[in-house]
């Protein structure tokens, strides 16, 4: 008699499975296949069905219209996936990524550097100039208390440079002084201390921007006393774009920049490092030794170059016109802004304005809103439509305030 005999391989797991269907004649020893019953066989095809699914799904369905967590949530339009497409192919190991070398040429230039490097994140970006800059412990890393390097780096400067770290509160709320570094330097030359090695800025930071004419004495003082100074510059690029102070100004300030462009310039991946020749030099060792050494990148680092072409600075300049609008619109509405909306993120004060975080994030979940707090981030994928929804959120709250 000739039976059909569904087999599941005993590898079976749920990414990787085969069902085997058997023709065979009854005989003995048959009984040793491992049958699985009908209602168990549709089960494991369900499964198979719903992940085919998720690897399918077309990429619009994940709209970042009006997600307002961050900029780095925007995703690759056409134009990018030929940008991708057409990417030179060569090993960026052996220096054969023909797309890889000119952007990070053409980004040297932008800032009036000599050199640059993709690196594979903002994070691994800092990590990497910080400890090219170091020689030999002890020594202090000067920041702004709030900034990326000591708050959201995974303790990044313990861990890579074996650096202390000196976070100063700026006395103005919005930025450091001149007078907040100088009442924080080390420079003692005394076996009791860590003497202040490097002074890292960040510009912007939660979309502040840093005032030019401060960072320059700054600058000068460090060079003064022969202290390093990096940039975090993640949104450099949104700086510039709103006060028209070119790249290579701002580069001017400093021994080594970082700048992200998969933030407000829309890239899915990479980060940029520019400093000396033989800075970047020094700074591929550490790449490599933090993993960052990459083959063929020049798909991410074709899809960065058609970014920064597309986005920088005619598009930032229109998502920051979008955000003040909101800004204005929610303190017209009441709201407390904790700090002033220069460039792409209106920080609502939800705490003076007697709003529970939770209940914030809730309701704009209703409304089809995806929020992360009181920082409303807009970048080029933010619509119209998206805007309006959190204008409702703002209103809604508003309203049972009775303002």
């Amino acid at each position: 008699m000739m039976m059909s005999f569904y087999f599941v391989d005993p590898s079976i797991t749920q990414l990787n499975f085969k069902i085997r269907k058997y023709e065979q004649i009854r005989a003995p020893g048959a009984s040793k296949l491992r049958i699985v019953a009908l209602s168990e066989l549709f089960s494991v095809l369900s499964l198979y069905s719903r992940m085919s699914a998720i690897t399918t799904e077309p990429r619009y369905k994940y709209s970042p219209a009006a997600d307002f967590r961050s900029d780095t949530v925007t995703i690759p339009e056409d134009g990018m996936f030929e940008a991708m497409k057409r990417a030179h192919l060569g090993d960026d190991v052996y220096n054969a990524s023909e797309t890889t070398l000119d952007l990070e040429q053409y980004v040297a230039k932008m800032c009036g550097k000599e050199a640059g490097l993709f690196v594979s994140s903002g994070t691994q970006g800092n990590q990497i100039c910080l400890r090219t800059h170091l020689q030999q412990p002890p020594y202090t890393i000067l920041c702004d208390a709030r900034g990326h390097i000591i708050n959201y780096e995974s303790a990044g400067i313990a861990i890579n440079s074996q650096a202390m770290s000196t976070p100063v509160k700026p006395s103005n709320g919005l930025h450091l002084s001149l007078e907040d570094v100088e009442k924080n330097l080390i420079m003692l030359d005394d076996i009791h201390h860590a003497d202040t090695k490097i002074i890292s800025l960040e510009n912007t930071l939660n979309g502040v921007i840093f005032p030019f004419q401060e960072m320059a004495k700054i600058s000068q003082r460090a060079r003064e006393l022969d202290i390093r100074i990096h940039l975090d510059g993640a949104r450099l690029w949104e700086a510039s774009a709103a006060s028209g102070i070119s790249l290579e100004e701002y580069g001017s300030l400093f021994d080594s920049m970082s700048l992200c462009l998969s933030k407000g310039i829309g890239a899915p991946v990479g980060t940029v490092i520019v400093g000396t020749s033989q800075f970047i030099k020094k700074a591929k060792f550490f790449r490599k030794i933090m993993g960052g050494a990459m083959r063929q990148i020049g798909i991410l680092t074709g899809a960065a170059r058609y970014a920064l072409d597309t986005h920088f600075p005619d598009v930032l300049k229109k998502v920051h016109a979008r955000a003040a609008t909101t800004a204005k619109y929610a303190t017209s509405r009441g709201y407390e802004l904790y700090v002033p909306a220069d460039t792409n993120m209106v920080w609502l004060d939800l705490d003076k304005t007697g709003i529970k975080t939770a209940d914030w994030i809730a309701k704009g979940t209703e409304l089809g809103l995806t929020l992360g707090g009181g920082r409303c981030v807009f970048h080029h994928q933010i619509t119209d439509a998206g805007q309006q929804k959190l204008h409702d959120l703002i209103d809604l709250f508003a309203a049972a305030k009775g303002t």
